[in-house]
């Protein structure tokens, strides 16, 4: 069960890029507004999905005071944001999935087609990637003083663990897209609270291309990134050892 995910490896190289974001509240304060907004209620209590938001917030030590203010945005206007999810790929035929909520289609449309244009990649037709990503749970546990990993590791494949890997004092547990909300029980069941729980597309197949390559399809996934109406940037780009030696002497 525990090992190596190479979407983890991902996920964590790819951290340096995520780290650059400088508006990593407003994405945060978005998810929140737009959870109020799809659920109806403003009590994190009663809205699982705004549950969810408002505990990546503290997550990532979001003041309070954006927290309460993002729920209040939901309540009047969260009904300006709207979710856009775009699909293609980049230089070297690197699968790229882009969710984004914003408040004009034309304009993030618009925006992130240039991007890909101007970085040598093309924007596919909706579902188009669906061969390439599954959607997975993906919870980022702190590992805690006390814990016994070998019984929560038992308790944890029972609530549909796929995979599971400790690192850096970091437990990061894969579940199912079925099997989520169920894994989020059975820690609300062991008073476990996760740094960062949500749905991400995990890649199915790795596209292997020369470090120069990499590199280029690298600055595209960087630059949608930055794009404010950006929420999350999903790719299949192998990590190889040539690459995270690149990267690291950056």
């Amino acid at each position: 069960m525990s090992g190596h995910s190479k979407w983890s490896k991902i996920k964590r190289k790819k951290g340096a890029l995520d780290a650059k974001r400088s508006n990593i509240f407003s994405r945060l304060s978005k998810e929140i507004t737009v959870a109020v907004k799809e659920g109806g209620i403003s009590d994190p209590a009663m809205n699982a999905r705004l549950r969810l938001a408002v505990m990546n917030a503290k997550g990532q030590n979001m003041p309070k005071e954006n927290i309460e203010r993002a729920i209040s945005k939901g309540e009047k206007d969260g009904n300006d944001l709207t979710e856009i999810f775009l699909e293609g790929y980049s230089a070297g035929r690197v699968a790229v999935f882009v969710e984004c909520l914003s408040d004009n289609n034309n304009r993030t449309v618009a925006d992130i087609r240039s991007i890909f244009n101007k970085r040598g990649g093309s924007l596919g037709t909706k579902g188009c990637l669906n061969f390439i990503f599954d959607r997975k749970g993906i919870f980022t546990i702190p590992v805690k003083p006390g814990m016994n990993i070998d019984d929560l590791e038992l308790e944890f494949i029972e609530a549909g663990a796929e995979d599971l890997e400790i690192e850096d004092g970091m437990i990061t547990v894969t579940t199912a897209l079925e099997d989520f909300g169920k894994f989020n029980k059975k820690l609300e069941e062991f008073k476990i609270e996760p740094q960062k729980a949500d749905l991400q597309r995990v890649p199915t197949v790795d596209k292997r291309l020369p470090v120069s390559d990499s590199k280029v399809a690298l600055r595209m996934i960087e630059e949608l990134e930055e794009n404010e109406d950006v929420q999350n940037v999903y790719h299949n780009l192998e990590m190889t050892e040539e690459l995270e030696k690149a990267l690291d002497e950056e």
